[in-house]
């Protein structure tokens, strides 16, 4: 598992990539070999096209370190940001979640900030196998993200339908809280902290709730 936690770390940084309003339009609903409604793109590790492994400069660390102004009041101003491919980190998620042992289909959603996540497994403990895919697509994603996971099959459905809708879409906010209500039908795993219920809502996002 120490090697998959290395490659996930990894991975996750090189996904915040490009900036809003210059990502270049994905496809969904394509498939090619074992990968379902992702386009197989290679800039996901590199944006020259080289596959790991062929150029060595690849296995580099990255280190970065950014300064504020020393003029009060003054804010560093950036030309780009980087932003968040969802259906990169999507892609992600599920591709490490079939490496969990039981686990062998997975489909990954994610949205501004929740994450829902759907397998197959044959696990005869399914509430250690949702702790394990879960706690996989938080490690992939910002820590202000909620996961929400499910071995319903029939789920698939639910959340693949979703693949196009956006923010804005009329009534998001109602349907995506209809999935979740179902998907908390399924084991969701542990707690993620003493301050956090199982899907990393913390407590006073939940008093809110009520």
């Amino acid at each position: 598992m120490r090697k998959t936690w290395i490659i996930t770390g990894v991975s996750a940084i090189a996904l915040l990539s490009g900036c809003a309003g210059t990502n270049e339009p994905t496809s969904l609903y394509e498939k090619s070999g074992t990968t379902i409604n992702v386009r197989s793109r290679n800039d996901l590790y590199n944006a020259h096209g080289v596959r790991n492994g062929l150029d060595s400069r690849l296995t580099n660390f990255g280190y970065v370190r950014h300064q504020t102004s020393p003029i009060p009041g003054d804010t560093t101003q950036y030309a780009t940001m980087p932003v968040l491919n969802r259906e990169n980190v999507a892609d992600l998620i599920s591709k490490l979640c079939t490496q969990l042992p039981n686990v062998y289909d997975v489909g990954t959603l994610v949205t501004d900030d929740t994450v829902f996540v759907v397998y197959k497994t044959d696990s005869t403990n399914r509430f250690e196998t949702a702790d394990q895919v879960k706690k996989t697509a938080i490690s992939v994603v910002p820590r202000y993200y909620h996961v929400y996971v499910s071995d319903n099959p029939r789920m698939f459905q639910d959340i693949e339908r979703f693949g196009r809708l956006d923010a804005n879409s009329q009534n998001v906010d109602q349907v995506l809280q209809q999935t979740i209500n179902e998907m908390l039908k399924s084991p969701q795993g542990k707690k993620i902290s003493s301050g956090e219920n199982e899907n990393g809502v913390q407590r006073e996002e939940m008093n809110m709730m009520k």
